[in-house]
């Protein structure tokens, strides 16, 4: 049946991620940042609407800013299968981290559309806009708003620029933050959601394997944790004297590292990003903002371990003097993907490769994670050279592009005959 079809070749899909890495798909000169609701957001929607319209599918924005793309079922109003991923990045990212699985989401679409096959559930096409958090201090903003599980946004939430609110970017766009809402597709007929990703992590290569199937979404919380000394003159104030933030904040950082290298459940922790007030050479740190990340394959192994750093960070600050203050930013549960799925891209994966399809734990999270609050998800990796993402140096081969192309029609001709 389907193996006789042409299928498409992954060297498109990978030309079309390159096409999508560059102005005007771009904001940011050399390099590659799309951040939500951004100018290169508008232009990526736009060419990624004319691909989907030349496989087959209708367009449109969601209320959310999310673009969907439709490919009609045998009957109306069909049940819906959902493939997708997300449009965002990072900033000074890879081509492939999110936009890899929407292009193969569209591949896939075409396969079908040009032998003119339909099956008893539509297909849609996603790009979510906010998966990375790209431009606004949340992440997955517009898949919780998909899944019917977004709380109310601030519509004043300032961009990390300053130069834009979260309404006023929708406004942009047409769309009204007191509306987002209205992309949930809660009592809509929606069976499954699907998203090829890169791995982003270094497991695949390590086993020369070109594709995995995922598990499980691993549990993660992230913290925004502000230390307050007192800032003072560099060449002035004892050091038997000082408040410093900084200092304090470097304690807790190893802190955070001994207490992830000690973990189980694939445990990590992590501190990535440092603010440091005033900033200046010949001054003590006053201020430090700091974010903490912490993550694992079990919620009772992250909660465990969270508990533990921020008790030595209160322990830390006492010590020397500072004050802290903690806000949870994020907080996912653990997800894991549905075995009947999961099963199923086991299937179609060994299939295509010839080889069974190792079980990964991810890591990272996805939009797959909030999804599975609305229908059952599965998830495909793809290996991608040396573990490397949210970097340029991003890799992924032309071989291991079509494999997953073959799954992914593999696994829908599966799904279809597993149907009901």
């Amino acid at each position: 049946m389907m193996e006789t079809l042409d299928i498409p070749s992954g060297e498109r899909a990978i030309a079309r991620c390159a096409e999508l890495g560059r102005a005007p798909y771009s904001d940011m000169e050399g390099g590659l940042f799309r951040p939500y609701l951004g100018p290169a957001y508008r232009a990526t929607c736009e060419k990624l609407s004319q691909w989907m319209a030349q496989a087959g599918m209708s367009t449109r924005m969601d209320a959310a800013g999310n673009l969907v793309g439709r490919y009609e079922g045998l009957v109306p109003n069909a049940p819906v299968v959902l493939l997708g991923s997300h449009i965002d990045s990072v900033r000074d990212g890879g081509f492939y981290d999110g936009m890899l699985g929407v292009i193969l989401s569209i591949e896939t679409v075409a396969y079908f559309a040009r032998a003119g096959k339909r099956f008893p559930f539509a297909l849609e096409v996603i790009g979510f806009g906010d998966e990375e958090g790209s431009r606004f201090p949340t992440g997955m903003l517009t898949s919780h708003a998909v899944a019917g599980v977004l709380k109310a946004p601030d519509p004043a939430m300032p961009d990390w620029a300053g130069t834009a609110t979260l309404a006023g970017a929708l406004e942009g766009f047409g769309l009204d933050v007191g509306r987002m809402h209205a992309a949930s597709r809660k009592g809509d007929p929606v069976v499954a959601y699907v998203e090829a990703h890169i791995e982003q992590g270094p497991a695949l290569e390590a086993e020369e394997r070109p594709l995995g199937v995922v598990s499980a979404i691993a549990a993660q919380q992230r913290y925004s944790l502000v230390l307050r000394g007192m800032a003072g003159h560099a060449g002035t104030v004892a050091m038997a004297l000082r408040r410093d933030a900084l200092a304090g904040a470097a304690e807790i950082i190893l802190a955070a590292e001994r207490v992830g290298r000690a973990g189980t459940d694939g445990l990590v922790a992590t501190v990535g990003s440092l603010d440091v007030v005033p900033g200046a050479a010949n001054v003590v740190p006053g201020e430090v903002v700091m974010s903490l990340d912490v993550r694992a394959g079990t919620n009772a192994a992250r909660d465990m371990a969270v508990a533990e750093i921020l008790d030595i960070a209160r322990q830390i600050c006492r010590a020397r003097g500072l004050e802290i203050d903690m806000t949870l930013k994020q907080d996912l549960d653990a997800t894991p993907c549905d075995a009947r799925l999961t099963a199923l891209m086991e299937q179609a994966a060994g299939s295509v490769t010839g080889m069974p399809a190792p079980l990964l734990v991810s890591g990272a999270g996805h939009d797959a994670m909030i999804m599975a609050h609305l229908v059952p998800v599965s998830m495909l990796f793809i290996r991608c050279a040396g573990g490397i993402s949210h970097n340029p140096a991003e890799s992924v081969t032309q071989a291991d592009t079509e494999a997953a192309l073959r799954t992914m029609t593999t696994f829908t001709g599966l799904l279809e005959r597993h149907f009901g």
